[in-house]
C-alpha cells in the first residue's frame, strides 16, 4: 500500500478491494442493476466472457465516487481492475473486447473465463 493510500481511508479501501479480488469493477449501480449505460456495457462483456468479478457501487458513497477517480487518475466510471492493474473504462474494455484482445488478456493474467 502506498503512503497516500495509508493516509486516505478511501484509497486504502480501494487498494484492499483491488488487492483481494482478481477482477473488480467500480461501477454505478450493481452487476444485477447497473445504473448507467457504460457500467452496463462492461458488466455485459464480463458476463459474456464468463469472468467472475466483484462489482463496487460508487453511487453509495460520494467519497468513493471521487476517490476512485483520484486513485486511478482516470476521470470516468466504470473502472475495471484485473489482478490489481487498472485496465480502463467502458470504451477501453469495449475496444479490447471487439478487437479480440480482452479474452487473451484475462488468460495472460491467470483469470479464468467460461
Amino acid at each position: 500500500m502506498t503512503e497516500a493510500a495509508a493516509a486516505d481511508p478511501v484509497h486504502a479501501f480501494i487498494a484492499d478491494t483491488v488487492g483481494q479480488n482478481d477482477v473488480v469493477l467500480f461501477m454505478k449501480g450493481t452487476p444485477d442493476q447497473p445504473r448507467c449505460g457504460f457500467s452496463s456495457v462492461v458488466v455485459q462483456i464480463l458476463d459474456h466472457l464468463g469472468v467472475g468479478f466483484v462489482g463496487v457501487d460508487v453511487l453509495q458513497d460520494e467519497d468513493l465516487r471521487n476517490g476512485i477517480k483520484s486513485y486511478s487518475d482516470w476521470p470516468t466510471i466504470p473502472q475495471l481492475y484485473v489482478k490489481g492493474e487498472f485496465v480502463g473504462g467502458s470504451d477501453i474494455v469495449r475496444e479490447m473486447f471487439q478487437s479480440g484482445e480482452l479474452q487473451p488478456f484475462f488468460t495472460e493474467k491467470g483469470v479464468s473465463a467460461a
